[in-house]
């Protein structure tokens, strides 16, 4: 293989591309977006996310820009914000790293695209495609710019392999005719982003309440994601001033850090609103010589906190194969179903479960799932 076309840049793509131009495959990366700063917004990365991050040569870089912690906190639903219980977080990339570090999604995009750019990957934003032919030799591609209209420059290419690592929506995994269900889980989540009060050093859950799940998370020194999970509601209908007094209005019921987070929630701008969706794509994820990773072959609620490491783990684990195995025939894209469903499964079903507890105020063994999936991920992929 000596060419490849990665569509889309969010981690799973960019991962992809960096370790593909590392051993000298000549990438395209294409982004539909028209820039780094609009991939995304906070995220929370657990140990074996931080452990592929290193892989990349980036962890130095990442570390400097997040805010790392091994403790989770819960706290109750009460006027002093209570904590019940300090739990430590698994190191599951291993005792090099923290258990788990939060960061800003943009700022964790900049450092990939760098790190992508310096190892020679060819990324165009604003850019995506029109038409993938693939054939048992390789895949024509056609490409436009984000309105359809057809892209200035390299209008035509033809590829090795091309990388669907394009989301959840996936524009890869409709042209090649696969059909997913994509369905609601019934939550939807507020988010927003401020500045971190000196109170917050961890995340930090409340469970109960008006709502199913109040939490923060800081994502470096001066920064952090707030978050305020419901049933899932339309939304859509309401201004960014609205949807700003909604989610305070929501976070009146919790105290503690969130008496000092919600009087810095100042920009509506800095509001949004999603359901929580889950999809698993049955293996393979391949047609031919088109493969779809990340979000675009499994997706899953946040309650475990693993989707951005899945999705680096199915980066590490395709390009591991692809770069080591002599043709790109059924048995790699076997090799790669044996290696990633059953665990990107796991993960899945494990954060449906806590969800679907949630949904029926059902107790539940939350704790051993945790530890589950813990041991689960602390081997590499």
């Amino acid at each position: 293989m000596s060419s490849a076309l990665v569509v889309g840049s969010g981690l799973a793509g960019t991962a992809t591309a960096i370790r593909l131009a590392e051993a000298g495959v000549a990438v395209d990366l294409v982004e539909v977006k028209p820039d780094v700063s609009a991939i995304g917004s906070g995220i929370t990365l657990q140990g074996n996310a931080l452990r592929e991050l290193d892989r990349l040569g980036v962890w130095e870089r990442a570390r400097g820009r997040g805010y790392s912690f091994d403790v989770t906190g819960i706290r109750a639903p009460d006027p002093h914000g209570t904590v019940l219980a300090e739990i430590p977080d698994a190191r599951t990339g291993g005792p090099d790293y923290p258990a788990v570090m939060g960061m800003s999604r943009p700022e964790l995009a900049r450092i990939l695209h760098d790190r992508a750019a310096e190892v020679g990957v060819k990324a165009r934003f604003g850019t995506t495609f029109s038409e993938l032919t693939p054939d048992d030799a390789g895949v024509d591609v056609v490409f436009t710019d984000g309105s359809g209209t057809q892209a200035i420059g390299d209008r035509r290419g033809r590829y090795d392999l091309v990388v669907g690592a394009d989301g959840i929506r996936s524009a890869v995994r409709r042209a090649l005719g696969v059909e997913l269900e994509t369905r609601p889980t019934g939550m939807g989540i507020w988010r927003a982003f401020g500045p971190r009060p000196a109170s917050v050093t961890r995340t930090d859950l409340y469970y109960g309440g008006p709502s199913y799940i109040a939490g923060y998370c800081p994502t470096g020194e001066d920064s952090l994601y707030a978050y305020i999970v419901e049933d899932a509601q339309d939304r859509l209908g309401m201004t960014p001033e609205q949807q700003l007094a909604t989610i305070k209005e929501l976070s009146a019921a919790y105290h503690g850090p969130w008496d000092e987070i919600r009087e810095t929630l100042t920009d509506p701008s800095k509001v949004n609103y999603t359901w929580f969706e889950t999809h698993l794509l049955p293996a393979p994820w391949n047609r031919g010589r088109v493969v779809l990773i990340g979000d675009a072959s499994h997706s899953c609620p946040p309650t475990i906190a693993q989707g951005g490491a899945q999705a680096l783990e199915d980066a590490a684990v395709l390009t591991d194969l692809l770069l080591t195995r002599n043709a790109l025939d059924q048995e790699l894209w076997d090799a790669f179903s044996a290696r990633r469903f059953d665990r990107a499964k796991a993960v899945v079903d494990a954060s449906n479960q806590l969800g679907q507890w949630l949904l029926d105020h059902e107790q539940g063994d939350a704790p051993g799932l945790f530890r589950s999936i813990a041991v689960l991920v602390s081997e590499p992929a």
